[in-house]
């Protein structure tokens, strides 16, 4: 249930208790009032008849005399009878009557005074009292729905900035959600506040990463020159090794730098998907990698940032899973699909999926994504963690998402879904 309708359903809930509460109140106040004028009328009438009796031995006119008090309630009958007085409603020969009684020489002698009247003036107060409280229940549940509307509006527009917030536009603000100052603008406050210091430590790391990047790259292409110098021998291969290994970390640190800035639009040209998928799998140098087109068709993209996607892609699978390395290309069924030949001017979408055969992506990585410099998640265990975040940087640009799972049967298992798109102009 939403918070909306819990406030309108809480308004409603007390509104009634309250309508019920008072409406009984005034009916038990409204019926006591009424018994008692008509008992003061029926015991004074009593008191007048009993005296004209004690004088003249013959009752009042309106008073009735009887030896066994016929027609008396019960209970005022007995007491009657057994000497005493009393009053009490009762049924009378035109309804409900106020009967007050008193036995006396043996007899009893009673009046009545009709209660038709008082009863009718109590039912029409009854629903006097209902329609009121209708009416205040329905203008509070009314009043307290557009309350809980409103409150319900601004806290909706906070939950999607923050949404927007946690897809990564750190840009994104709430604003001021009114001129009053409550709970929901001091929680908007806090949501932008927080935005804002995200944001400003993300600008600083992405900073500190370029900056480093472009410091280490000088000296470092002085390391690469100079161990190509070194003489043969094995020193100078681990030399190498190692200086090959730093000099791809930092080409990958200022990678990471250039999507952190804003990547520039994709160069799109039109591409055949299944001789794409094998030249980018053939370029990696990597044995135990199978391709396997299931769909050929033609695809608009960017090549170089498709190579860059599914060679780190690759890479990561035969690094970190086990063989075999399986790479399926499937075309969408449609204008790009074969047969290419008069297919129409569109190019479909494609899923290319990475599968190998290892323990499979950690639970951190599936939960959150890569994270740069987080080797536990990000490599399963070992690496820099760059390799998953410049493809999810390059998928970003195609406007393609990039997905992991735990393939069936175990391994890890990486879904690319590139969306369709249109040939680039002059094709």
């Amino acid at each position: 249930m939403t918070l909306r309708r819990q406030i309108a359903v809480t308004v409603a809930a007390i509104s009634c208790l309250i309508a019920l509460a008072v409406g009984l109140l005034v009916h038990r106040a409204s019926v006591r009032q009424h018994a008692d004028q008509a008992r003061r009328t029926a015991e004074t009438a009593l008191d007048a008849a009993l005296d004209l009796y004690d004088r003249t031995g013959d009752p009042a006119p309106g008073a009735d005399r009887s030896r066994d008090g016929a027609g008396l309630p019960g209970p005022l009958r007995r007491l009657a009878l057994r000497g005493h007085r009393g009053s009490m409603l009762g049924p009378g020969p035109h309804g409900t009557a106020m009967w007050a009684a008193a036995g006396t020489g043996g007899e009893v002698l009673s009046v009545r005074v009709d209660y038709a009247g008082d009863e009718r003036a109590v039912a029409d107060l009854d629903r006097a009292i209902l329609a009121s409280g209708a009416a205040a229940v329905l203008v509070t549940v009314l009043a307290g729905t557009l309350a809980a509307d409103r409150i319900s509006s601004r806290l909706r527009t906070a939950a999607r900035s923050a949404r927007t917030i946690a897809a990564g536009d750190f840009t994104a603000r709430i604003g001021p959600l009114g001129r009053t100052r409550d709970e929901v603008t001091e929680l908007a406050a806090a949501v932008d506040s927080m935005s804002a210091a995200l944001h400003r430590r993300l600008q600083a790391e992405q900073r500190f990463t370029a900056d480093v990047a472009h410091e280490l790259r000088t000296p470092l292409t002085g390391l690469v020159t100079a161990a190509e110098l070194l003489p043969p021998g094995r020193p100078t291969q681990l030399v190498r090794g190692r200086v090959g290994a730093l000099h791809r970390l930092v080409e990958d640190l200022l990678e990471v730098s250039r999507l952190d800035a804003g990547a520039a639009r994709p160069d799109v040209a039109e591409v055949r998907l299944g001789d794409t998928v094998r030249r980018i799998v053939g370029a990696t140098g990597l044995e135990g990698v199978e391709v396997r087109v299931v769909r050929d068709g033609r695809i608009a993209t960017d090549p170089r940032r498709l190579d860059r996607v599914l060679s780190n892609l690759v890479v990561n699978a035969c690094r970190h899973g086990a063989p075999p390395v399986l790479v399926t290309a499937e075309a969408a069924a449609g204008d790009g699909a074969e047969p290419g030949p008069g297919a129409g001017p569109g190019c479909g979408g494609a899923v290319v999926t990475v599968r190998d055969h290892g323990p499979g992506y950690p639970e951190e990585l599936l939960r959150d994504g890569p994270q740069r410099f987080r080797t536990g998640a990000a490599e399963r265990g070992r690496g820099h963690g760059l390799g998953l975040t410049i493809a999810e940087g390059h998928a970003g640009v195609l406007g393609a998402s990039l997905e992991y799972a735990r393939a069936p049967g175990g391994g890890a298992l990486a879904v690319l879904r590139l969306p369709p798109g249109s040939p680039p102009p002059g094709d």
